[in-house]
């Protein structure tokens, strides 16, 4: 029997752990409410579907319209992460979104794709002759360095990191000369107090000593990684049982929802819930790996290998975060924190993938 060719084409591969995942979210997040599906369960799941619906849209874009809109993506995310420094809404001491009328956006999110797409359209557009040249170094940096600047500014080093990180992938995949990745390297080493002392805020420093040193000060900068560790080893091997974290469920343990929800999921789930977990990304993330080696030319590699790299930033970042493993950036789970501007910046990472995916099915029917 032969599947409608809308069927046989669906990306069920990618959606049907993905919805797996969100599902069991929803799960973690009604538990972090208290027993109750608001406010956190039921709009994470009412978000997945919307930006599901508009990742598989992106799916249906042709090469081109990609290649053209990298630039006025760019340009408009700048624009809004100006507009942000002007009149933008403060919350939790930071100055990071934009209300516009019913919708609540934070931009910075948006450049983690964005930096990707530029850069993506900018290496499949220079000559591979020029690939050693200081332009392939320069320019890239300067496209990194403008949205990183204004994302500082706000402040949010976790954000600008992301940026950052998509940015070198994206390099690093263009096949850029090894050397300048050594010697970025050997200046980050040699710049990182500087940048400690002179270009870190206050508590952003202090994140750092708590990073290394969190029983320092257990009822102040060191009380997140210490209740988050405490949730996780708690959970054991199988969890102490739906809705009966005592981390989460007393209070202990802060923003369980969002930035420490895989703390939350892990008391109550155990060993097993987190590798649930782990598993559903590695099939995610082993999705994307693939479809950028199937990628028949240069952008259609560049674009799925970064927003692959951009997602794997967020998972490896927030899980290394919630076990002591790396400081406090405010990084969130992809697909299991609440917050809409982190399911969207997912999502069109994922419907980048599949519209790459896509590409590649219509170049084998060519020939190309």
């Amino acid at each position: 029997m032969t599947l409608p060719p809308a069927l046989a084409t669906f990306p069920w591969r990618v959606v049907l752990p993905l919805t797996l995942l969100v599902a069991f979210s929803a799960a973690v997040l009604h538990s972090a409410a208290g027993g109750s599906m608001t406010p956190y369960a039921s709009s994470q799941l009412l978000r997945f579907a919307i930006f599901l619906v508009m990742a598989l849209i992106m799916s249906y874009f042709p090469q081109h319209w990609a290649k053209m809109a990298a630039v006025p993506v760019y340009v408009v995310i700048l624009l809004l992460l100006m507009a942000v420094e002007a009149v933008g809404a403060l919350g939790g001491g930071s100055q990071r979104w934009l209300q516009l009328g019913p919708l609540v956006l934070q931009p910075s999110e948006l450049m983690k794709p964005g930096i990707v797409l530029i850069l993506a359209a900018f290496f499949s557009a220079l000559p591979v002759g020029l690939i050693n040249s200081w332009r392939a170094l320069l320019v890239p940096l300067a496209l990194m360095a403008l949205p990183m600047g204004l994302v500082l500014l706000q402040p949010d080093l976790g954000t600008a990191l992301a940026i950052g990180f998509g940015g070198i992938v994206l390099m690093f995949l263009a096949s850029i000369p090894m050397k300048w990745f050594v010697g970025g390297g050997v200046a980050a080493v040699v710049l990182a107090p500087v940048a400690y002392f002179f270009g870190l805020q206050p508590y952003q420093q202090q994140r750092v000593l708590t990073f290394l040193d969190p029983e320092s000060d257990p009822q102040g900068s060191g009380y997140h990684i210490i209740q988050s560790k405490i949730a996780i080893g708690s959970g054991g091997f199988s969890g102490k049982g739906f809705g009966q974290g005592s981390q989460s469920q007393l209070d202990y343990l802060p923003e369980p929802h969002t930035d420490f929800v895989f703390a939350t999921m892990a008391e109550e789930w155990g060993l097993l819930g987190g590798l649930l977990v782990l598993l559903i990304f590695g099939i995610v993330l082993r999705w994307g790996l693939l479809v950028a080696r199937d990628a028949p030319d240069r952008f259609s590699r560049l674009l799925a290998g970064g927003m692959t790299a951009t997602i794997f930033f967020y998972v490896a970042v927030n899980l290394m975060m919630v076990m002591g493993l790396a400081p406090v950036v405010g990084i969130p789970l992809p697909f299991m924190s609440h917050g809409g501007s982190s399911m969207m910046t997912n999502m069109i990472c994922v419907g980048s993938i599949m519209m790459v995916e896509r590409w590649n099915r219509q170049g084998r029917r060519t020939g190309f």
